[in-house]
């Protein structure tokens, strides 16, 4: 007991144990939650980039698909017109 007061000596003695013991879980108290924010921050990290390689996947799927597309609707003619040429000019 820190001095005299009209107050139970054990009464004082409880709420300086548990003020000595809320110092003493304090910085185990704020590394845990250092672990919690930094554990929360890394799973979103793998969440959007797992995220961002779908959304790659996504993309290259629709360029694939656009490119075979042109090629596929490429004017039979000019195919001819172009071989033509190609053969005229003696290249092959």
């Amino acid at each position: 007991m820190a001095f005299p007061s009209h107050v139970n000596s054990q009464v004082t003695d409880s709420i300086t144990e548990v003020n000595t013991l809320v110092l003493g879980d304090s910085p185990s108290m704020a590394t845990g939650n250092m672990f919690m924010a930094t554990s929360q921050a890394l799973a979103n990290t793998a969440h959007n980039a797992t995220n961002q390689q779908n959304q790659g996947f996504v993309t290259f799927q629709a360029a694939t698909s656009q490119g075979v597309s042109t090629l596929y609707s490429l004017d039979i003619a000019s195919t001819g017109t172009a071989t033509a040429e190609v053969y005229r000019r003696g290249l092959l």
